[in-house]
């Protein structure tokens, strides 16, 4: 049975506060390190994640929602990127690459969430592919701390 709309935008606007708080969380650990190889990841991800929240945006428009326009402010949606600031301040990169991973942790949770929803043939190609771009760079991250 599909989702019905009301819950679809619910899902959608969760999904575009996660990367909201992505988005700020990885322009932050940028604005913290100072190895060029990892400023220039943790920048490149953060646009990627406002890309992210532009397209689910426009889903949410299209569905004819009023789409979310900054990051979580529910405790229940997302604390995975809350402890970024805490951590840069006096965080070496390894703790900064680690907290980034765990950000990356709760986004897979919620956009694994959503993807057990039946989700509409428009939107299921955009939420999936998210997806899979998150857990690559949750890939990408996890052997950055490793290798730390």
């Amino acid at each position: 049975m599909a989702v019905n709309r009301e819950e679809l935008i619910e899902c959608l606007n969760g999904l575009i506060e996660i990367c909201r708080d992505s988005e700020k969380g990885f322009q932050t650990a940028a604005d913290h390190v100072e190895e060029p190889e990892l400023k220039k990841f943790f920048n490149q991800h953060s646009q990627q994640r406002a890309q992210f929240a532009s397209e689910l945006q426009a889903e949410v428009r299209q569905l004819g929602g009023t789409p979310a326009e900054g990051g979580s402010v529910s405790a229940a949606l997302h604390r995975g990127w809350l402890n970024i600031k805490a951590v840069v301040a006096g965080g070496s990169t390894y703790a900064i690459v680690a907290e980034c991973e765990q950000g990356e942790d709760a986004a897979l949770v919620n956009y694994e969430r959503v993807l057990k929803q039946n989700l509409p043939p428009n939107v299921l190609p955009v939420v999936k592919h998210q997806y899979t771009e998150i857990k690559r760079t949750h890939e990408r991250l996890r052997e950055w701390e490793q290798a730390a």
